[in-house]
């Protein structure tokens, strides 16, 4: 399942991956046929997912990352240890700019994200190499 270990292996990889793959499946994407799932690990060591919604005026489009952030906050979570994504296809599919602002607001720089695709794991990267400079709440 997994093709190698991520630099920053977790107990909870294997749990994620899982988590976010079964999401993926569950994606509404009737307009680009490309699946992403997220899963989140919380403070609480709760994994919450979330899958990418489409709709017929693009802009509206909700990414799986940002699903996956409501869920957290839905549930009474409020800060992310860990993120792993997975799309479609065999290339590279780390959060967009919007998503990786959205996980600015809710973890430290130091988070590892674990980017995969169904076939395994791709690469693992900080936020802060992801967003470097990045704005959040202590700016304020």
């Amino acid at each position: 399942m997994i093709t190698k270990d991520p630099p920053f292996r977790s107990k909870n990889f294997d749990k994620l991956f899982i988590a976010a793959k079964q999401v993926r499946l569950k994606a509404y994407v009737p307009y680009s046929k490309f699946l992403v799932g997220a899963a989140i690990l919380t403070e609480k060591n709760n994994i919450v997912v979330g899958c990418n919604v489409e709709n017929a005026a693009y802009p509206q489009t909700q990414c799986a990352e940002a699903t996956a952030i409501g869920n957290m906050i839905s549930q009474g979570d409020r800060f992310i240890q860990e993120v792993l994504v997975i799309g479609s296809g065999k290339k590279l599919c780390s959060p967009c700019g919007g998503c990786r602002q959205r996980i600015r607001e809710f973890a430290a720089l130091t988070i590892p994200i674990h980017m995969c695709n169904e076939n395994g794991f791709q690469k693992t990267l900080t936020l802060n190499e992801l967003l470097p400079e990045a704005f959040g709440p202590e700016n304020l």
